[in-house]
């Protein structure tokens, strides 16, 4: 998301009820139940790098305005002025140097690392919450289902397809957050429930809430100041990983009852979870191709898309989206 992103990002009813959700709960005992460890680790690495950047910072010594700076106690790390960063956080020269999303220092400085650092920057405190109180909700419940293989994966590949997306789309302003990757979570978590659909109960009710989530989220983004194409590029990204790699062997339940309440029952994978993996791994692979090849050539994307721009922000008479 853009610097000064108002949005929060409440996810994630669909996991609070655990196993609740499988067909039955007797298999779903016998499935592992992973440690997370990982999601609190990228909380705290998020923690730890915006203190070093409001370390860097320093309000005292750079600001150079007529207002000062806020929550001033705290020295160095004190916040720039409201005016400058009304989510209590660093200058946007600050996040520029420490390793924003910037398309120019992208394409034609060959600093293609921002694509990846950016995540790992935020506009300030606020954003910083909502962004990390999101991760935990969504990225533990996933991470003890999946392991932090699967899960790490989905987070950094969805974290830099929205970077790619972002950098396609929005070319004049730097952005940040980890928004991107939260949104591909989340994407990944609507297709686990679609390519695992004959073990869920309740399959109905847990769809329809996940599609209000995201739907209710994706529309915060077109408001002004937020980013959504890393919101969408990340959704997209994470939607088609959890085709890939959140997939589960099918329990055979018409075989099941035909034979002795304690017989086992072998489970495997259905034909259309092979179908969803091939596409959506050949999607992937076209997909990144493709973006990065139009970033590094310098494209813009709206060229080929004149109305993609609304998807981020929608002008009213109360704000513009010329910025």
């Amino acid at each position: 998301m853009r610097s000064r992103d108002p949005e929060k990002n409440g996810v994630n009813n669909y996991y609070s009820g655990g196993s609740n959700y499988y067909t039955n709960s007797s298999s779903n005992a016998s499935e592992r139940q992973w440690i997370s460890w990982l999601i609190p680790v990228f909380v705290v690495a998020n923690i730890v790098m915006f203190v070093a950047v409001m370390y860097v910072n320093n309000c005292p010594k750079h600001n150079v305005g007529y207002e000062a700076c806020v929550a001033e106690f705290l020295g160095r790390l004190s916040f720039e002025p409201l005016r400058e960063n009304p989510l209590l956080g660093p200058s946007s020269a600050t996040l520029e140097k420490m390793g924003a999303l910037e398309w120019n220092k992208v394409v034609h400085q060959h600093q293609g690392w921002r694509l990846v650092t950016c995540m790992w920057l935020h506009a300030g405190v606020i954003h910083l919450l909502a962004n990390m109180l999101s991760l935990v909700l969504i990225g533990i419940r996933l991470e003890q289902q999946f392991g932090f293989v699967r899960i790490g994966i989905v987070y950094l590949l969805s974290g830099f397809g929205g970077s790619v997306v972002s950098s396609l789309f929005i070319q004049q302003s730097i952005s940040v957050g980890a928004s991107g990757a939260l949104f591909g979570l989340l994407g990944a978590m609507l297709s686990e429930l679609l390519t695992n659909w004959t073990i869920y109960a309740n399959k109905v009710a847990a769809l329809l809430t996940l599609i209000v989530i995201i739907v209710v989220n994706l529309g915060l983004g077109l408001l002004p100041r937020v980013d959504n194409f890393a919101h969408i590029g990340g959704f997209l990204t994470g939607f088609l990983l959890g085709f890939v790699l959140l997939v589960r062997p099918q329990f055979m339940w018409s075989e099941r009852h035909q034979l002795p309440e304690h017989a086992r029952v072998k489970s495997k994978y259905m034909v259309y979870q092979y179908v969803l993996f091939i596409f959506s791994l050949a999607l992937l692979i076209v997909g990144f191709t493709v973006g990065l090849v139009m970033l590094f050539r310098g494209e813009n994307a709206n060229e080929h898309c004149s109305w993609c721009h609304y998807l981020s922000c929608v002008p009213t008479k109360k704000w513009n989206c010329r910025n």
